[in-house]
């Protein structure tokens, strides 16, 4: 299955009818919570009463698996004390192995190529950092099938600005190609790693450009390829924070490689979400977090993804717990780097923060990730329907078709802010995202169509009465 397009349904539809809610939306979302194969899995998860959770984009709700799981390795820590990184069942030490085994097949990756730990923001630090250093030594990306990805880089300098009289560290530097649309960390991290070994990134970060403030058109990343030979690394979400708009990981992953430039991609929005095939595609490395549809807890341990044949090169951010394990404990000076995706752990792996992700992950695996996928298609398929005919005000900034989408919908409207605000008071989580979004993620896990119709009906009424007039306009850069 393309990382981009929707699992196959059977011939019985549960969701059919999901796309056009009809004059009788309460019947419709009845009939499809009826026939929902997931709706008993709401039951596994803890949500206020009263709320009306479609947050989950942000922070997944805790499941009673998840919570097992960090009662368990207290109790562990409790009783155990030190012993636990060898006597817990199962033994901490090799907890970022383990749970990357068991999201290999999420993502579509052998379980050597996925490893637990870090932070999001900090796997993008060590990986990016990782190919920048081999671009700098001269090898480029070696993927069979494409003559460009011939395991060599030599770039030409290019893009130079007639005002800048460049050094030659930058003059003759890998860029770093991404887009304007990206969650800011992305760009932070990959200014610092080009600005670490002396490139300019005002010349060396190239940015595509969205053509409607929504969505990055391929055929845009492609262009930018062909314009500048000096690209290395492409790195791009899997989804768009703020629209959902889904990534064709598989062309632009061959696009990347057609120019002779390694690819990775942020999947944040997608993992648990979406299904995704990085190994069969040819992804070079990927990273993500576990707190939004993985639902393993604020801050939980993220996780990260590299490419086989990449196994064996020493990371940009070397660390203790990145070392072989067969000698790790033997303390000597020299690294010896992991032969897997295990080489990218840095320090010691936080075992709270990641013990509630193997109860998420049970969770995920009974579910299956190609019917929770199905069924959020189905609820935003749904939610847009609505929208579409209810709120005349509202516009729908996500892509319509299935394989453009994530898992969230994002509502467009003037007073954004102010009625996520009045959303909120009313019982129903979303969020606000500059400058005029309002994040709905109807997830598949544990909600159902009548809640999701419940949560339009009462955007419908905030609008309606205005009763977002009572907020007062967004001031500063609050959490929202």
């Amino acid at each position: 299955m393309d990382d981009s397009t929707p699992p196959t349904r059977p011939e019985t539809d549960p969701y059919a009818g999901a796309r056009d809610p009809g004059p009788d939306a309460a019947a419709t979302a009845r009939d499809l919570d009826e026939a929902d194969p997931l709706s008993s899995f709401a039951d596994r998860f803890h949500v206020p009463e009263g709320t009306l959770y479609a947050d989950g984009n942000s922070l997944g709700p805790a499941s009673d698996a998840a919570l097992a799981s960090l009662d368990r390795v207290v109790d562990e820590w409790r009783d155990q004390l030190i012993e636990g990184w060898t006597d817990a069942d199962p033994p901490w030490f090799g907890i970022g192995e383990r749970l990357g085994d068991r999201l290999a097949p999420i993502v579509g990756a052998e379980e050597s190529e996925v490893v637990v730990g870090n932070s999001i923001t900090v796997n993008i630090h060590t990986l990016v950092g990782t190919f920048l250093d081999e671009l700098l030594a001269g090898n480029g990306p070696e993927v069979e099938g494409f003559e460009a990805a011939d395991g060599e880089f030599s770039p030409t300098a290019t893009g130079a600005s007639d005002a800048t009289v460049a050094d030659d560290a930058t003059e003759t530097a890998p860029a770093v190609l991404v887009d304007e649309l990206d969650f800011p960390s992305d760009h932070y991290a990959i200014r610092a790693q080009l600005r670490q070994r002396g490139i300019d990134p005002e010349r060396k970060l190239r940015v595509v450009e969205s053509r409607d403030g929504r969505t990055i058109h391929p055929a845009d990343v492609e262009a930018a390829l062909e314009e500048h030979d000096d690209v290395g690394i492409v790195f791009m979400p899997t989804a768009l924070y703020r629209s959902g708009h889904l990534f064709d990981v598989e062309r632009i992953a061959s696009a990347a490689h057609a120019n002779g430039a390694y690819v990775g991609f942020d999947a944040a929005h997608t993992v648990g979400a979406v299904p995704h095939r990085f190994s069969e595609v040819g992804v070079d490395f990927a990273v993500w977090c576990s707190y939004k549809y993985l639902n393993a807890g604020p801050g939980a341990v993220a996780g990260l993804y590299v490419n086989e044949r990449h196994h064996g090169l020493t990371p940009a951010l070397a660390g203790w717990w990145g070392h072989e394990k067969a000698t790790q404990f033997e303390m000597n000076l020299t690294y010896t780097a992991a032969a897997s995706a295990g080489a990218w752990q840095i320090g010691t792996p936080p075992v709270l923060a990641a013990a509630p992700l193997e109860g998420a992950l049970d969770v995920l695996a009974d579910a299956g990730i190609d019917r929770v996928r199905a069924k959020s298609l189905a609820l935003t398929d749904f939610l847009v329907g609505l929208v579409d005919e209810r709120l005349p005000d509202v516009e729908v900034g996500t892509p319509r078709d299935h394989d453009a989408r994530g898992g969230h919908v994002a509502l467009e409207h003037p007073e954004a802010y102010r009625v996520s605000q009045a959303l909120k008071e009313e019982g129903v989580i979303v969020d606000f995202r500059p400058p005029n979004v309002v994040r709905i993620c109807p997830a598949p896990l544990y909600t159902a169509f009548a809640e999701t119709l419940a949560m339009v009906e009462t955007l419908e009424a905030i609008l309606a009465e205005e009763r977002y007039e009572r907020f007062p306009a967004q001031e500063g850069g609050g959490v929202t």
